[in-house]
């Protein structure tokens, strides 16, 4: 089963245990994020992408809009044809990579001297593993019971997360500096060399998966805190943790694109609570 929805202003896609929103939000003049999801044909796993186009390069929408559809379907086809998670997700970002980069630049008078560009975040999720790849600063999430027990499972190419790397900065002074949120890699002509980061997760329970774009994390940035907000209606209907969230992005201000993506862990097991 495939599917993936871009470029309007409000799309939702249910697929019954996995759901996604992505909205325009209240400030941009178009939708420049994009999901995609894909299942396995021979077993229940899903496979989750997000992407984010970077506003200040050409044509974002479609950086976004390649890059999901494109890295969905090399994650679906490795997976299908044997590959384990970590190998797909590194064959699918770089396909991803190369087909963004391939872009046609636009006319002359709309160019703004930056080629399309994005954001990447994806998660296969199997009944035993999550495995998480990105570039850039969308986020994928773990959300368990008891809350503080959730981690955000990304680390952001960004210069506020490097700079807390580093010992440089507390957080709260990396996140208030107008650099905050300048991009360290991205999916682009311009991206130069790009170093995919891929991880596999064991969970020892239940719980579930949210796959975003900053348009979420701005506000809720806390792993605890969306599980807080979320996690019972999570398990139980995907479909409407998906809009609480996006909900709650709007109502404190939705000044980007929104787009979360919830995965209940294990596949086939909604209504199981951790």
């Amino acid at each position: 089963m495939t599917s993936e929805l871009t470029g309007q202003d409000r799309v939702e896609l249910d697929l019954g245990a996995v759901a996604g929103v992505s909205d325009r939000g209240l400030r941009h003049h178009r939708n420049e994020d994009a999901m995609a999801v894909r299942r396995v044909t021979r077993s229940a796993e899903v496979i989750a992408v997000v992407c984010d186009g970077v506003s200040t390069s050409d044509n974002p929408d479609v950086a976004s809009r390649t890059a999901a559809t494109t890295a969905a379907d090399a994650l679906l086809e490795a997976r299908e044809g044997g590959a384990d998670p970590i190998t797909a997700t590194h064959r699918a970002i770089a396909a991803a990579a190369e087909a963004v980069a391939a872009l046609e630049r636009p006319k002359e008078e709309s160019d703004t001297g930056r080629p399309p560009a994005c954001t990447f975040v994806s998660a296969v999720v199997t009944d035993e593993t999550i495995t998480v790849g990105w570039v850039g600063d969308s986020r994928a999430y773990w959300l368990t019971a008891p809350a503080e027990k959730s981690a955000c499972m990304t680390l952001d190419d960004a210069w506020a997360a490097q700079m807390v790397a580093a010992g440089h900065l507390t957080e709260e002074e990396a996140h208030n500096h107008k650099m905050a949120h300048v991009l360290m890699a991205w999916l682009g002509a311009n991206a130069g060399e790009i170093r995919p980061h891929v991880v596999t997760f064991r969970p020892e329970g239940p719980g579930v998966v949210v796959v975003c774009s900053d348009g979420l994390w701005n506000y809720v940035p806390s792993a605890e805190e969306l599980a807080e907000i979320t996690l019972s209606s999570s398990l139980e209907s995907p479909m409407e943790a998906a809009r609480v969230l996006t909900q709650r992005a709007l109502d404190d201000g939705g000044r980007d694109n929104i787009t979360v993506v919830i995965v209940p862990f294990p596949q086939g097991h909604a209504g199981q609570r951790p």
